[in-house]
């Protein structure tokens, strides 16, 4: 799907999205941003790289934690066996500690007041300007997490993405990725144009180690555990919208439409 005309926001968006893996957050959350140019995401994975990347005193905490987590992946490898180094950063990483970093991106864009701390008592009192609209993606994923993040800084809109598990499972099937580059092709809708081979430098197409039935089914499983009682919290709080379909092609208009409709 081309996202061609853009529309204007004409208030502040602070949006989530949720969905099981596959779903197409990733697809939604781009397409979005080209439609409605004044939103921009706010990534905790890409806050905690950073900051790490950056040293600086946050960075350097995560650095600690991360380099814990690797070592203990290391010992319980077994002998002859690689470590999983490259496990996810923050999965061990406090929520205080996330909190503190998505409230230091928010306070150097200018969003929220420059004296806005996690320990206030209320909420930061966020801008209304409409350039002062993200997509936070990568946290909450727990109840507990959302929590934590009302008192931060209230959310505007929750979307909960749903698509079928067998359609899910097909796409998963399909996908082929350049490792290089980390596009990813898919044999049902998206193909390369040379079968196997990536488009822009012609170097052989791979599949992802956890794109499988099995792995697939078991992050499913860990995911509903905590998306139910998340996608309950914020339904309470009046701020959940849901939308259904088979493709991301087919979800986009509705989000668009949606998203028009609160925000334009």
């Amino acid at each position: 799907m081309a996202v061609t005309a853009t529309k204007e926001i004409r208030r502040a968006a602070r949006i989530i999205l949720v969905g099981a893996p596959g779903v197409g957050k990733g697809t939604q959350a781009e397409r979005l941003m080209m439609r409605f140019p004044q939103l921009s995401a706010v990534s905790s994975g890409d806050l905690l790289r950073n900051a790490v990347r950056n040293k600086t005193q946050l960075g350097k905490s995560v650095k600690r934690i991360s380099d814990f987590q690797s070592r203990c992946a290391w010992l319980s490898s077994g002998p002859g066996l690689e470590a999983e180094s490259h496990m996810k950063v923050g999965s061990l990483v406090p929520d205080e500690m996330i909190l503190r970093l998505i409230l230091s991106e928010l306070k150097a864009k200018s969003w929220v007041p420059p004296q806005s701390s996690v320990s206030d008592p209320s909420p930061a009192l966020p801008s209304s300007s409409p350039s002062a609209s993200f997509i936070l993606d990568g946290f909450p994923r727990t109840s507990l997490q959302a929590l934590r993040l009302d008192s931060l800084i209230p959310v505007n809109l929750v979307v909960s993405l749903i698509t079928p598990v067998n359609i899910i499972l097909s796409r998963i099937a399909d996908r082929w990725v350049h490792a290089a580059s980390g596009r990813v092709y898919n044999t049902g809708f998206n193909k390369p144009r040379f079968e196997g081979k990536d488009d822009l430098t012609g170097e052989p197409l791979t599949k992802r180690e956890d794109d499988n039935e099995e792995t697939w089914r078991a992050r499913l499983k860990k995911f509903n555990e905590t998306s139910d009682p998340l996608l309950d919290h914020y339904d309470k709080k009046g701020i959940l919208w849901k939308v259904e379909g088979n493709s991301s092609d087919e979800i986009s208009p509705k989000l668009f439409g949606e998203f028009e409709r609160r925000f334009c």
